[in-house]
């Protein structure tokens, strides 16, 4: 199997030195000039703007800034992503070199109506060489930037931040189911334009009482959903992993929806030997309630089960937006700290001591899943990061962990609708069994 190239921007060791007006006679001579918290929006070309705090730090001009080791920001570039950055620009358009742009501001996180409540203190970009970046790691920044003005001749000096901005090869295996994972699809490895075919999948619905009820489509009536499962095989025809749904969705009483404290829950599983199975991951999903204005989202909890150990190790929570769809992911790389060259200490490549951490071989980025909205057609597309996989049993636990989050999208549709016309086949011809 050969891996797509990916490349990571890390931005870390942040620190904010600014001005301090003169002393002056009476209270509050020598007050450092911002007692409010500050914090930095950095964004890296058209991907999402990332928020973290920025410290301050309290030092003479010409000290270089204290290292804090944590890594504040990680942007993920796919090979589209870098060539549409190494383009030659036009006229037509606004690609060329890349830009990580940041801006700082002086107050706490958060918006009114729309409107940032921080007050900027300034702006800076730094360009980035992101040639041959998918080959060899290379630190692109590192030290003091300006990101304010002064106020005028013999005024303090303006504000400044310094960080780190490193880039690293993270290699990643690529693969795409070609039909929804209740069709029973094939799932093709990808690299480039080139698609293979890996492995083929094969969606299960467990025979269950409520089911057998005439007139019971399995998506109003019994205010559950059970029993479904995909089994992934490989092109031999052999088993290679299992997502069952372990827990039922069930409707919390009095509504149509399963909630964070009674959620529904996956077992994904790999060969044990024999014909039997043996526990890696479970997965707990359930719908989410949306703000004002917002939708509804699909929220998740993951964790490994790592045997010998007593107790489950949680590796990814969040949400997914019902409506719109988004990215299921494991990614570590903000757990782990930035080192004084800009490597993650716990990195493969880091010098850090992994005999402490505590997520076993998961470091960096682990996977995603890029699953639809409800009622749209998803053929998941799953990345998963070169140092996971060793053999295709190992990508197999991910393809089905993939599987399990879309079929979950559904799972959790309000029980006032209907089920796609795709479960609701499998669930009739259940019930004529």
């Amino acid at each position: 199997m050969d891996p797509c190239p990916f490349v990571r921007v890390l931005v870390g060791n942040l620190a904010l030195r600014m001005p301090v007006a003169p002393p002056a006679a009476g209270a509050g001579a020598g007050v450092h000039p911002s007692t409010s918290p500050c914090y930095c929006k950095i964004r890296l070309g058209k991907m999402p703007a990332q928020t973290v705090p920025a410290p301050l730090v309290l030092s003479e001009a010409g000290e270089p800034a204290p290292a804090s080791g944590a890594l504040a920001a990680a942007f993920h570039l796919s090979k589209a992503d870098l060539e549409w950055f190494n383009a030659k620009p036009s006229l037509f358009s606004s690609r060329g070199e890349a830009c990580l742009k940041v801006a700082v501001y002086a107050g706490r996180k958060g918006s009114t109506c729309g409107v940032s409540t921080g007050r900027l203190l300034g702006k800076a970009t730094i360009p980035l060489d992101l040639k041959g970046a998918e080959a060899k790691p290379a630190v692109l920044h590192s030290g003091w930037i300006s990101v304010g003005k002064r106020a005028g001749k013999g005024s303090p000096a303006a504000t400044e931040l310094s960080l780190t901005v490193r880039a690293e090869p993270d290699p990643r295996f690529v693969f795409e189911f070609d039909g929804e994972p209740e069709c029973s699809p094939q799932v093709l490895q990808v690299r480039g334009a080139m698609k293979q075919p890996m492995f083929t999948c094969k969606f299960g619905c467990r025979g269950s009482s409520d089911l057998r009820r005439p007139g019971v489509d399995g998506s109003a009536a019994g205010k559950e959903r059970k029993g479904w499962s995909v089994t992934v095989h490989d092109l031999s025809g052999s088993p290679v992993a299992l997502a069952s749904m372990v827990t039922p969705f069930v409707a919390s009483p009095g509504t149509d929806r399963v909630s964070r404290s009674n959620p529904g829950a996956w077992l994904i599983m790999r060969p044990a030997g024999d014909g039997a199975w043996e526990p890696w991951a479970r997965l707990e999903c359930w719908r989410e309630r949306g703000g004002a204005g917002a939708s509804d989202s699909l929220g998740y909890h993951f964790d490994l089960l790592v045997p010998g150990v007593d107790h489950a190790v949680p590796l990814a929570e969040s949400s997914i937006p019902s409506s719109k769809g988004g990215k299921f992911a494991i990614d570590l790389t903000a757990a782990q700290p930035l080192s004084r060259g800009g490597t993650p200490g716990c990195s493969p490549r880091g010098s850090g001591d992994f005999t402490n951490w505590p997520l076993g071989n998961y470091r960096g980025f682990v996977m995603s899943a890029a699953v639809q909205g409800e009622g749209r057609c998803s053929k998941p597309t799953v990345e998963v990061g070169v140092s996971h996989i060793g053999c295709a049993e190992d990508a197999a636990a991910f393809v089905a962990l993939a599987a399990a989050v879309d079929l979950s999208m559904d799972a959790c549709r309000l029980f006032s609708h209907r089920l796609r016309k795709e479960l609701s086949s499998h669930l009739q011809s259940d019930l004529l069994r």
